[in-house]
């Protein structure tokens, strides 16, 4: 399997590039900021691969950081969510980007994503297995330093309640799941207070 190529950017496609790696042309396809980072590279680049084997083809997709390819990861094992919807997803948010977004179950930022849709969104958000990629990525360790504001979404309850969690001394990635949660069982009608309450009925017994 090919885990990497480096070399210089000969073509690019729609959705793709190909990369000449000693006279050898690799179509690799990307997400939209990989591509950027393709077009900025001054020569001679390295991508990270994921390579796919299917019956009728080999694919190789390309990464411009570990990130990124970790992200793609994730997503692809969401059920209908394959490589292409994948890169789709990788396109509309960086992968410390969707970390926040699927950690802090903000649907609509997911929903935005030219391309993907609600129902899609919904079950990337709603997956167990990203809810846990998420959390691991969207803090640096379990007792890290709190986020940046810059960093969690714009005038979020969920993320003042995390906040004021973490303020009363649970972690982080236990608060924030513990807020996701108690968000969706409340709907869209959020209330501080309430929220904070909520999620404090399932972090009390630790």
């Amino acid at each position: 399997m090919i885990a990497m190529l480096t070399g210089r950017v000969a073509a690019f496609e729609d959705g793709a590039c190909v990369l000449d790696v000693n006279g050898v042309g690799y179509l690799v396809s990307c997400s939209a900021r990989t591509l950027d980072f393709c077009r900025a590279a001054p020569g001679i680049l390295t991508l990270l691969v994921e390579t796919q084997v299917r019956q009728d083809a080999i694919v190789l997709h390309g990464f411009a950081d570990a990130a990124e390819r970790e992200a793609f990861r994730a997503l692809i094992e969401v059920k209908t969510v394959g490589p292409q919807k994948a890169m789709v997803v990788l396109s509309g948010l960086a992968a410390p980007d969707l970390a926040q977004a699927i950690a802090f179950k903000d649907r609509k930022r997911l929903a935005g994503i030219k391309g993907l849709g609600v129902a899609t969104a919904n079950r990337i958000v709603d997956e167990p297995a990203m809810q846990k990629w998420a959390v691991g990525r969207a803090t640096p360790s379990a007792e890290g330093p709190a986020l940046p504001a810059a960093s969690l979404p714009p005038s979020s309850i969920e993320a003042e309640a995390v906040s004021a969690l973490v303020n009363l001394g649970f972690r982080r990635p236990e608060a924030m799941t513990a807020v996701g949660d108690a968000a969706r069982r409340m709907g869209d009608d959020l209330v501080l207070a309430a929220l904070i309450t909520d999620a404090l009925r399932t972090l009390a017994p630790r």
